[in-house]
């Protein structure tokens, strides 16, 4: 079929625009020759989230002709700004540029009426078509294969690759990645960390931050075994009933049981694709397929999913192995009533009383009530109003806001949520449906202290035990700690870092550096901020490697010195850092370079004896 053309001059972006992944502000004018897909999303959105892959596959496929451009138009106050979205960008590891359209301009040039949105636009700088909505590589996968044929027929296609910088590489590693949330076990004396940027689990101990175990590999994947073969992608909530953790495997769309004693993880629900079609019936549990589940609650021999990505609550029953829907009729609304007439929208949250569960209503900026006996159960709304009706107030039921809160708590009689957008925890009374904020003052960052000086960067994840909170505070790749008597927060420290560092693949080549020949002092540095410092918690070292000799150096402050003999001929060392440092002098904050570099030595007949080198 040829590809029609265009007839609408695609609208260029606004000057001055905020850009990401990207090291120069992009235009339609100067893409011409490329196919340009342009993606209007909003990192809150479970449909956005679900687009991300097509788009890879796209990106992987035509590389070398496609341009996809990612229109952040932020729904809520928190998704406007850059470093928010810069921190989406890392999460969800885009590869393409992002612009930032915080007044929506882009999105009234182009007459975008939802998220997600995509328009195509042709070599010629011409509109092609739209699509909103999921299912985007079956969608364009042709007609930009067509697009491709008929353009470079004419002359018009570029097909250089258009190289930019990524966000991630200036971006140091850190021990956690995006925790998303936590599970504290006060009679087991552990914690669970759904370290999710990382695609694992990690259990430490709650009295000492001790390394207890590493659960998956750490690398994507849809893989059952021992704790040392199993992979998880993008897990969230958990839940423990004896030696069995549930994980909420949400990017692979699937349940996991975790067996801590045999330590094996297998598949409970979930095929690893993500459920297209609506049905929330009762059946078998293994293989349904399912859809985004973000949290999970065990109560009455239950495993209740907050099915984000279907906006709604399910229960999976552990006896009888069947699973179907709970709560919400899957449109993705805000409405009280009957549990399957109700109306959600990306619930993320889960925990229970005795007869309800309480549900961190996402996209609604809502808690809601939820009765556990599906027999007449109802949902009501405890705080929250609407799709749009989210802000930063302290009050009763008719004037309390959130912004976007991700996971709830009930402990000691009151409802504690993690209100994600605010950068706070808030506290609600249960008898007065009150909300006043417990923890943080609002702005991001990462302070400890007294709640109302403290600091938080998108808190995702809540659990108690033992008179604390546990929070996952995602965008600060950290665990909390909040007395729940005094509010003080303080930061978890994880001890046994090296234990959960990966090394990145690939060796990166230095400039080759000249010396003079024989024995040479080597100066080596690594360029960390300036408020960092080695971890004197974590052993660190560089080792040196020069045909089959290894040197190994103890680092207990940089720059580094040892001495090389260079051969007439020269040399080629690799040099391995394994490097363990801190920001704002908290051990807790643990940052670590692993990486492999080669480095090539230059003689020459006056060479200097002393070389610098900086990693």
């Amino acid at each position: 079929m040829p590809v029609e053309p265009g007839t609408v001059n695609a609208p260029d972006f606004p000057a001055g625009s905020e850009w990401l992944n990207t090291d120069r502000p992009l235009s339609i004018k100067n893409l011409e020759g490329k196919i340009v897909l342009l993606d209007f999303w909003t990192y809150c959105c479970i449909n956005c989230q679900h687009v991300l892959p097509d788009l890879k596959r796209l990106e992987q496929k035509y590389g070398d002709c496609l341009v996809v451009i990612g229109v952040h138009s932020g729904k809520f106050l928190a998704e406007k700004e850059a470093e928010n979205i810069r921190q989406a960008i890392l999460r969800h590891d885009i590869e393409h540029p992002v612009v930032n359209d915080p007044e929506m301009k882009i999105w009234s040039e182009y007459a975008v009426r939802a998220w997600p949105t995509m328009m195509l636009i042709d070599p010629r700088g011409k509109v092609i078509g739209t699509h909103s909505g999921e299912g985007v590589f079956e969608v364009f996968d042709p007609v930009i294969a067509q697009m491709a044929e008929h353009f470079e027929a004419e002359g018009v296609l570029d097909r250089k690759p258009l190289a930019l910088p990524m966000e991630r590489e200036r971006e140091p590693a850190s021990i956690l990645s995006f925790p998303g949330k936590v599970l504290a076990d006060a009679d087991g004396g552990q914690l669970f960390i759904a370290d999710t940027g990382h695609h694992r689990i990690i259990a430490v101990s709650l009295d000492t931050g001790a390394v207890l175990d590493v659960i998956g590999t750490g690398q994507p994947g849809f893989t059952e075994g021992s704790f040392e073969e199993a992979q998880f992608r993008g897990p969230q909530g958990m839940a423990l009933e004896g030696d069995l953790l549930y994980v909420a495997d949400t990017e692979n769309h699937a349940i996991r049981r975790v067996d801590l004693r045999a330590r094996t993880v297998v598949t409970m629900s979930g095929n690893g694709r993500q459920d297209e079609e609506f049905n929330n019936l009762p059946g078998p549990a293994r293989g349904r397929p399912l859809n985004s589940p973000w949290d999970l609650d065990i109560t009455y021999g239950v495993l209740f999913i907050a099915m984000a990505g279907a906006h709604q609550i399910w229960g999976l029953d552990l006896e009888e192995f069947y699973i179907a829907g709970h709560a919400g009729s899957g449109q993705e609304d805000h409405r009280d009533g009957p549990l399957l007439g109700a109306s959600m929208a990306q619930p993320s949250g889960l925990t229970h009383d005795e007869n309800h569960l309480f549900v961190a209503d996402s996209e609604t900026s809502s808690i809601r009530a939820v009765n556990l006996d599906p027999r007449g159960g109802h949902v009501k709304t405890v705080v929250g109003e609407g799709l749009f009706d989210f802000g930063d107030v302290d009050g009763g039921p008719d004037v309390a806001r959130l912004q976007h809160p991700l996971d709830v708590e009930y402990a000691e009689g009151t409802l504690f949520v993690a209100d994600t957008y605010n950068n706070k925890i808030k506290a609600i009374g249960l008898h007065t449906r009150t909300a006043r904020t417990f923890a943080g003052d609002g702005l991001a960052g990462l302070v400890d202290g007294a709640a109302t000086d403290a600091r938080f960067d998108e808190p995702g994840g809540l659990s108690s035990a033992d008179g604390n909170l546990y929070v996952a505070d995602t965008n600060n790749h950290a665990v909390r700690v909040v007395n729940i008597a005094s509010g003080d927060v303080s930061t978890f420290n994880l001890r046994d870092a090296d234990r959960l560092s990966l090394r990145r693949k690939g060796v990166k080549k230095l400039a080759a550096v000249r010396c003079g020949v024989g024995s040479v002092t080597l100066s080596i540095d690594l360029a960390l901020p300036d408020d960092a410092r080695i971890n004197p918690d974590v052993a660190s070292q560089i080792e040196i490697v020069r045909g089959g000799e290894t040197t190994v150096l103890a680092v207990e402050a940089l720059p580094i010195e040892t001495r090389v003999e260079v051969p007439e001929g020269g040399a080629v060392l690799t040099v391995k850092t394994s490097v363990y440092w801190c920001r704002g002098g908290q051990a807790a904050l643990c940052c670590y370079s692993m990486e492999t570099y080669e480095l090539t030595l230059l003689v020459e007949s006056s060479g200097p004896d002393r070389i610098s080198v900086d990693l």
